[in-house]
């Protein structure tokens, strides 16, 4: 099966740059971005709120159709922590180009602290996203045609190599 050429789908860990990323790829390859998580927040209010008043399998449900949506839709696509844990959405992600945008822990500690994210509530926020990076690292893998490592580096030069790998593994969409 071939995979859409109109589609680069960004997954990985909380933190690890997806939006920020997602957005420079999309402008360098003149396509559409859609954050899911954003998406949600638009049609539905704060995340943290949705966990604390409806539960996280509510959020879930809603992610999934935000998924689903943006996935229908083509461009760069930027998926939430969490929602490669459905398997519809994995099963979707076969049809797409997927980028897993991993970060390294004592990096990513800075980025999530004081965080309001509800999986990252509690004492220790830099344990508890190892505890759940390790739980999903081997779906981000399983579902990865590239990996690329935010810890490092500008932006910009993580941006160019996405960029770089994408026109070089453009692909047709099955007639």
């Amino acid at each position: 099966m071939t995979k859409r050429s109109d589609s680069i789908v960004l997954i990985g860990p909380m933190g690890a740059g997806k939006t920020s990323i997602g957005k420079r790829v999309a402008r360098a390859l003149k396509l559409p971005f859609v954050d899911t998580d954003a998406v949600v927040v638009r049609e539905h209010g704060a995340i943290a709120e949705l966990f604390a008043e409806r539960g996280e399998a509510h959020f879930r449900s809603l992610e999934r159709q935000a998924v689903s949506d943006a996935l229908g839709n083509g461009g760069v696509v930027a998926l939430g922590g969490g929602a490669v844990l459905d398997e519809t959405t994995q099963r979707d992600l076969s049809e797409h180009r997927v980028v897993f945008l991993t970060v390294a822990p004592r990096v990513v500690a800075t980025r999530v602290s004081g965080s309001k994210r509800p999986l990252l509530q509690g004492d220790d926020s830099a344990q508890r996203w190892t505890e759940i990076f390790e739980t999903r690292r081997p779906i981000y893998e399983t579902l990865a045609d590239a990996t690329f490592d935010t810890s490092h580096g500008p932006l910009a030069d993580i941006v160019t190599e996405i960029v770089a790998w994408a026109k070089n593994n453009e692909t047709t969409e099955d007639q």
